[in-house]
């Protein structure tokens, strides 16, 4: 099978556990939504900061460094799953025993048990990072496919049932151990690879070598991710982040569905073309704009719907997170075009470039949010999409040079998406402002999703019938090979 069908047959499980695991979670996450308050959700937005300051500390990069290497030993893989291991016993142990320093500092007794019940998931995580890297290595999305669905649903009925019975903000930890739990051994099940008793300080070396610019870069990226939540938390309190983490989830679903789909390929894909630079770039090429192709449209839909949107998915009393979620959508557009920026880093042996982005990320962000938190949610939303827009062109300059194609003929290629998007825009607030008072607002969103799609897809035939088609033979492909035995 060559590489191009590897990639598509990836894309198109990737795509199923996104889509699949995405719907599930999200059905789970609007139900949840009416059954509990913001504060509930702002207090488990809180302890995840902790959870994900020392998730950071878990990996160190390991999982990438097993992708990216073309030549692996026994040893490579050992020592591996038993750093990992002992890192996360050691963090378990720590969260358990930190957790009412983190609780008294945000002033919130009731963090402390919440901290400590999240505290096992590094423990669950740590069996199952060296599996998953192997199955990515293999292209065998499938069982990584499986493993989140059926984790998601599980984890999502153990929540719902929780907060029907009254459990309130521990539906919402337990939903997230069984998820992992069940996730992980069903990659264990998955994978015929089984750790030896060996561990290799040479072997070591070479991974943590690599690994620690990644680890580098995943310390930035919670600052990156993160410090708004904190400020936000510290500053404003849990029911303010309660409403940003709403606004937030949205989003980080959306580039779940639309972005991560091709990402969790790309990697392994760009790793096998690494010495191959017209199919790398051809590779890049593709997965960039039809990312773009679906994710712009997506995202700017979402802020022109985003009224109707929150009050037929979350219910009035998430009012407050409208504004939020329709700033955050622009964070979107430069997600969908910088997001493949870290695998192309990395798969070119350049690790340490994911380490000074983020760098310069997270220092534009912490200054962003710093200042901006004194007015409020929808102030630190547009701080973060600010910083994004900042820096979209240094980082696509150096993609650029890296591969050798010329920036400004890369940019080209989103003019058609963009301006196609834009007249769907203008297509949707039209027919929101004719129709406004006829209907009810859950057939007014019907009625504009349905003119918007119209709109754009008649767009692109009209502006680019090339990427039209590209976009079909792309699709094509991919029920095609869904189709056949190999699957």
């Amino acid at each position: 099978m060559s590489i191009k069908q590897r990639a598509v047959k990836g894309i198109l499980w990737s795509a199923i556990q996104n889509w699949g695991s995405q719907a599930a979670s999200l059905i789970v996450f609007f139900i949840l939504a009416r059954l509990l308050d913001p504060e509930a959700f702002g207090l488990v937005a809180l302890a995840n900061i902790f959870l994900a300051f020392m998730q950071v500390f878990l990996d160190q990069g390991f999982a990438q460094v097993l992708i990216q290497r073309q030549e692996l030993e026994p040893e490579h893989l050992d020592t591996a799953f038993w750093t990992n291991l002992a890192i996360g016993v050691l963090l378990t142990v720590t969260g358990f025993t930190t957790a009412d320093l983190f609780a008294n500092f945000f002033q919130k007794p009731q963090l402390a048990s919440i901290l400590q019940g999240f505290s096992l998931l590094f423990l669950i995580t740590s069996f199952g990072n060296v599996q998953q890297a192997l199955l990515e290595k293999k292209f065998a999305f499938k069982a990584i496919a499986i493993r989140w669905l059926v984790g998601t649903f599980i984890g999502g009925c153990v929540g719902v049932i929780m907060a029907l019975c009254g459990f309130g903000v521990w539906s919402l930890v337990s939903q997230q151990l069984v998820l992992e739990f069940v996730g992980t051994f069903i990659l264990w099940k998955s994978s015929d690879w089984r750790p030896g008793i060996k561990f290799s300080f040479k072997h070591f070396q070479q991974l943590f070598s690599f690994g620690i610019n990644i680890l580098g870069f995943n310390l930035l990226s919670f600052f990156n991710t993160r410090a708004d939540d904190f400020l936000i938390g510290y500053f404003l309190g849990s029911v303010a982040l309660g409403y940003y983490t709403i606004a937030y989830r949205v989003l980080g679903v959306m580039t779940q569905l639309l972005v991560n789909t091709g990402k969790q390929v790309a990697l392994p894909a760009f790793s096998l073309l690494q010495k191959e630079p017209e199919l790398f770039r051809k590779a890049f090429y593709t997965a960039t704009q039809l990312t773009a192709l679906v994710a712009f449209p997506t995202f700017l839909g979402m802020a022109a719907l985003a009224p109707e949107l929150v009050l037929l998915l979350f219910g009035k009393q998430w009012i407050p997170s409208i504004p939020v979620m329709q700033v955050l959508a622009f964070a979107g557009i430069f997600k969908a075009v910088t997001f493949f920026k870290g695998s192309v880093f990395i798969a070119m042996g350049k690790p340490s470039l994911t380490f000074w982005f983020g760098l310069l990320n997270a220092v534009l962000n912490v200054i962003g949010f710093v200042l901006a938190v004194r007015w409020g949610i929808i102030a630190v939303a547009t701080a973060y999409v600010i910083r994004g827009y900042l820096v979209f062109p240094i980082s696509q300059w150096v993609v650029s040079r890296l591969i050798q194609t010329p920036l400004l003929a890369y940019l080209r290629q989103f003019i058609v998406p963009l301006m196609s998007s834009l007249i769907m825009v203008i297509a949707i607030l039209s027919a929101k402002k004719l129709l406004y008072g006829l209907v009810n607002s859950h057939t007014l969103l019907a009625i504009c999703i349905g003119i918007g799609t119209l709109i754009y897809g008649t767009a692109i035939r009209l502006f680019s019938p090339e990427l039209f088609q590209k976009l079909l033979s792309f699709i094509h492909l991919a029920l095609s090979r869904s189709k056949s035995k190999s699957l």
